[in-house]
């Protein structure tokens, strides 16, 4: 499997995935992304090289975006707020490939790009009714922290948010080359 900046000709795909996605979430009962988020925001994220697509072949198994702010992040009370943070945002596992371990897979290449950009921690809000979000992001060695960031979408809708964060070791000197970044 390949980690990958995503380019424009990546976005039909991408948009897709997350169709699927989103309609497995209605599915579960958990109704927070629609056609409009995440959906609408991935152009921009491919404009400002926020976006990285793990691939198989040709088919895009995971997505996120990693970017160097995000929307509540002041209302966190993280462990050291003046500390180089990195946020995920839009994390997506293709639905044809759910519990296969391809979550861990980009979330580890996450964690490896973060460390490459020189982030000390690595961070993230999720919706408190997505409870396997939350569940993954703790097995997977991010800490909730406390305070919650209250998203309000419109007047009948505001998503209540938990903070969670991974301090950034540097184990080894060894970063990924630009282009094609092989995780396996």
């Amino acid at each position: 499997m390949d980690l990958r900046s995503a380019g424009m000709d990546d976005l039909p795909q991408i948009k897709a995935v997350y169709e699927k996605i989103i309609a497995a979430m209605d599915d579960a009962g958990i109704h927070i992304w629609d056609e409009i988020y995440p959906c609408e925001f991935f152009r921009d994220d491919i404009k400002n090289d926020h976006l990285f697509i793990l691939t198989e072949g040709k088919e895009i198994v995971a997505a996120f975006a990693l970017c160097d702010t995000t929307p509540g992040a002041d209302h966190a009370k993280w462990e050291d707020e003046q500390a180089e943070a990195l946020y995920i945002d839009r994390f997506g596992v293709n639905a044809d490939y759910s519990r296969q371990g391809i979550g861990s897979l980009a979330l580890a290449g996450a964690i490896a790009l973060a460390r490459e950009k020189g982030a000390t921690y690595l961070r993230l809000f999720v919706v408190d009714v997505n409870e396997p979000a939350i569940n993954f992001y703790l097995k997977n060695g991010f800490t909730q922290i406390d305070g919650i960031y209250d998203e309000r979408i419109d007047d009948d809708l505001v998503l209540h948010k938990f903070g969670f964060e991974m301090r950034m070791s540097r184990r080894d000197g060894h970063s990924l080359s630009e282009n094609n970044k092989h995780l396996i």
